[in-house]
């Protein structure tokens, strides 16, 4: 979730990838298939993930296989617009750009829906409503809630570097009292060992780490205002009408409900998620 300076540094990468991209969707027509959504051919479609983030995108621990929800769904909208998703782990902060420049068709992890990545990417419909919270130790007694954790000056909070978590931090307690890390993983460790007393993140993420680390990390009651997650493309391309579409139609049928329920839950831990 870059920065606006990172975005606007962007842009003249995007006038020279606009003649590829023009050109792949100049010769990619989409059929109709059986189900009335459309058809891709069988072709093939390269999809960027991080896989550090429980429980969109993640490593096994045990198996070193990745899963989470960006994996089901996306295999799903596959199945459904006959199209092979091939992954590519990428580091979140070259994820947005390496989308918005052409070199991914798709990208997931989470990503908030934002007027300024807007500028520069494609977003689906929303497939999510989520609340940014705070995440601290389960033994916290300094501070209760966001404002009285932003109240203390001997408090710091952690945050993933270039996203909206990141910015929603700043804004909370400035810029000096954020520690930046490259890793979400990293970043938990640092909460659990003390080197940060809190850190802001999605609520669906927050309830994975504190069934992870059961007795160990708790969410606060306060939240900061509804935010929606979407898929993102590079400007213009035509998979994007065709995701919202398969999207509609998983919604309606109680598929995306089910697969929300397996990674969402509050009650059960993600699978073999790293601690």
């Amino acid at each position: 979730m870059p920065s606006l300076r990172r975005l606007f540094v962007l842009l003249p990468l995007l006038l020279l990838a606009a003649c590829s991209r023009d050109a792949r969707r100049a010769d990619t027509p989409y059929g109709t298939g059986p189900e009335g959504l459309p058809d891709l051919g069988g072709r093939r479609i390269i999809v960027a993930l991080e896989n550090g983030y429980v429980p969109f995108s993640y490593l096994r621990t045990d198996t070193r296989e990745p899963v989470g929800w960006d994996y089901d769904a996306l295999r799903e909208l596959g199945r459904r617009l006959n199209f092979r998703p091939e992954f590519r782990e990428v580091a979140w902060d070259s994820l947005i750009q390496g989308v918005a420049t052409g070199q991914f068709d798709i990208a997931g992890d989470g990503i908030t829906i934002t007027p300024e990545r807007a500028q520069v990417v494609d977003y689906s419909t929303p497939y999510l409503t989520i609340r940014q919270r705070l995440l601290v130790r389960a033994d916290e007694t300094r501070f209760s809630d966001m404002a009285s954790f932003a109240a203390r000056t001997d408090t710091r909070i952690g945050a993933q570097k270039g996203n909206t978590n990141y910015q929603a931090s700043e804004k909370l307690v400035g810029p000096r009292r954020v520690v930046a890390f490259d890793g979400f993983g990293e970043l938990i460790q640092a909460l659990l060992t003390r080197d940060v007393d809190a850190v802001i993140v999605d609520d669906i993420t927050g309830y994975g780490f504190v069934r992870i680390h059961q007795g160990r990390l708790r969410l606060t009651a306060d939240a900061l205002e509804e935010q929606e997650l979407g898929f993102i493309f590079p400007r213009g391309s035509p998979l994007r009408e065709a995701v919202n579409a398969a999207l509609e139609a998983m919604r309606a049928d109680g598929t995306l409900e089910r697969i929300n329920a397996r990674w969402f839950s509050e009650t059960a831990a993600p699978p073999a998620a790293p601690e």
